[in-house]
């Protein structure tokens, strides 16, 4: 039941956008490192045909479930490794693969988000988790009643980008020293006590940058996303396409950073009136400024609204590759 319900809710972002940037190839062998509802994994794995390869990887069991069920349906050969994508892409890269597709969705799913007891939604009520895989240790009801004051500031300022940071971790440190907080509603109940009255009715959910801050904590989201990106480089081949979708600036940034790096040329000091360096680019955009979703995508599906697709084509290696 509750299996049937996720399948029923899971819609892929900019899915039209990200096999268009792929072009997958019959034969070409593609890594979904974030398998998730498998939306995007469905459309690529149609256009590899009997002899191209789907490697997806996702640390959520109901994601390998759901894996199960579309490695019956394709025509494609498949393959799916139970990890966190910078885990399941260093399994790749021990094992010496190539690939010529390696694209990532960052965030979480619409599974995740409509699965009330995982607790990752601010909407509904429930133990206070957030673990994309339940069985590691660390939840959010560890964060917010374990963390001292500071640590608690720094998470909300730097990964909720939350303004009222230092109001909210103080109030969630008195209410703690009552009782501990359980629940999602209880969490909310001490952020909106937290910020001004203004706040609460403008720029979305009152709890919404605080929740992102504890998920990225718990699931050590932009650690997992800094060394995936080098990992995912190093296997594709060269022609091979990297896509990544991004939900919030912290994700988007590093994205970006890592492919510009790589779409550059020259690295001379720029007072050098010739270059010297002969460093040639290792990557061709494909997505200048990002795409994002269009306004029927953002209509019919809200969650859509904040994603930011950025793609590169990889034009040589640095390394010797088998």
């Amino acid at each position: 039941m509750l299996l049937e319900m996720t399948r029923a809710a899971h819609v892929p972002v900019l899915l039209d956008e990200v096999v268009d940037v792929l072009d997958p190839q019959p034969g070409e062998t593609a890594v979904d490192c974030t398998f998730g509802g498998g939306g995007h994994a469905r459309a690529v794995a149609n256009r590899l045909g009997p002899t191209g390869l789907l490697i997806a990887i996702d640390r959520d069991p109901i994601a390998e479930e759901r894996f199960a069920d579309l490695a019956a349906d394709v025509a494609c050969q498949t393959r799916f490794i139970r990890a966190s994508f910078a885990e399941g892409l260093e399994v790749l890269a021990q094992e010496e693969s190539r690939a010529d597709l390696v694209y990532v969705d960052l965030g979480m799913s619409s599974m995740q988000l409509d699965t009330l007891e995982r607790g990752f939604s601010y909407v509904y009520d429930a133990p206070l988790d957030m673990r994309m895989d339940p069985t590691q240790g660390l939840t959010a009801r560890d964060v917010v009643n374990e963390w001292e004051e500071r640590a608690l500031i720094t998470a909300l300022k730097e990964l909720g980008e939350e303004r009222y940071a230092r109001q909210i971790a103080r109030a969630i440190v008195r209410r703690r020293r009552k009782k501990p907080l359980e629940t999602t509603q209880e969490l909310v109940d001490v952020v909106s006590s937290a910020i001004p009255t203004p706040a609460r009715f403008g720029g979305g959910h009152p709890a919404k940058r605080t929740f992102q801050a504890v998920r990225i904590v718990v699931n050590d989201e932009l650690g997992q996303l800094d060394r995936a990106l080098p990992l995912a480089w190093d296997i594709l081949r060269p022609g091979g396409r990297f896509a990544g979708i991004s939900f919030h600036s912290l994700e988007d940034r590093r994205v970006k950073r890592f492919l510009a790096d790589r779409a550059r040329g020259c690295v001379c000091p720029p007072e050098l009136p010739v270059c010297v360096c002969g460093h040639e680019p290792e990557a061709d955009l494909l997505t200048r400024g990002g795409i994002v979703p269009a306004a029927d995508e953002v209509a019919a599906n809200p969650r859509s609204k904040s994603a930011r697709l950025r793609a590169a084509r990889k034009l040589s290696d640095l390394e010797v590759h088998p």
